[in-house]
């Protein structure tokens, strides 16, 4: 008997098998593959983005910057910081990146409580801006970038517009006084308070609103009252500080599907 013989023919058999398999595997495969990722925005596409959605804040000179948060009709409503506002008087203007300043009123609904937030509105009729695409807060680790119009120290040469790098180091599990809960790494300088914080993706995440290394060496206070041990003051101290926008979010009836044009990524980070 031929033993080799014997042996082959279920070795042949088996081979065929697991071609067939494979092929029809190889073939499956092509029909449901994943899909791709979405391509994300390059540094120059953010930094562009987030021209278009800052705005200066002006009174009798620059307070700071400003976010292009929504659009009613012709009426945009800008979000900034509180202590911005309180840097001027009751005369606002709004400066857009096509350097336009229309006049800006401080709406009389929609209070942040003790959040260091604040709104302005102003109406334009001939030129329609973007705002902003908004996402849910970053985690340490991811890389952010801060946009807004620093203020020159001597008050004399102008600065343009300004936008940093850096990444999320720490996120509090509870808010610092004025909301603050999202320090990186970015230099944030004196006028881009009120500005962007946007991800990688190009969405909104945050509200800039405090730099690193203040003045004075005082205690960092929880918006409960109570006040960071020192090692985490230490660490506080070190990093730019960012109202996130879910504080933003949870004013009730602040944005609508309705009423805005905001395009909410919750769940994009």
């Amino acid at each position: 008997m031929n033993w080799r013989k014997l042996t082959l023919i279920p070795c042949v058999g088996s081979l065929l098998i697991t071609l067939s398999t494979w092929a029809a595997n190889v073939s499956g495969s092509k029909l449901s593959q994943p899909e791709k990722p979405p391509t994300l925005p390059s540094v120059q596409q953010l930094y562009s983005s987030a021209q278009g959605i800052t705005v200066k804040v002006m009174s009798q000179a620059v307070l700071g910057s400003g976010i292009l948060l929504q659009r009613q009709g012709s009426v945009y409503t800008v979000l900034t910081n509180a202590h911005v506002l309180r840097a001027g008087g009751s005369a606002y203007c709004i400066q857009t990146n096509d350097g336009r300043i229309w006049s800006a009123q401080v709406p009389k609904t929609h209070r942040f409580g003790q959040n260091d937030l604040a709104l302005l509105q102003f109406r334009s009729t001939a030129t329609v801006y973007t705002v902003a695409s908004l996402g849910s807060s970053p985690a340490v680790g991811d890389q952010v970038f801060a946009g807004g119009f620093p203020i020159a120290e001597d008050g004399t040469r102008k600065k343009g517009f300004g936008f940093t790098t850096g990444k999320v180091s720490l996120v509090l599990h509870k808010a610092l006084e004025g909301g603050y809960q999202v320090g990186y790494t970015n230099d944030i300088q004196k006028g881009m308070s009120g500005g962007p914080l946007l991800n990688r993706r190009g969405f909104v995440v945050g509200v800039n609103g405090m730099h690193a290394y203040p003045l004075w060496d005082a205690p960092s206070v929880f918006a409960d009252g109570s006040e960071a041990e020192p090692a985490l003051h230490q660490k506080i101290i070190h990093l730019s500080w960012a109202v996130p926008i879910e504080t933003v979010l949870q004013v009730p009836s602040l944005l609508t599907p309705k009423a805005s044009q905001v395009q909410l990524k919750l769940n994009d980070s």
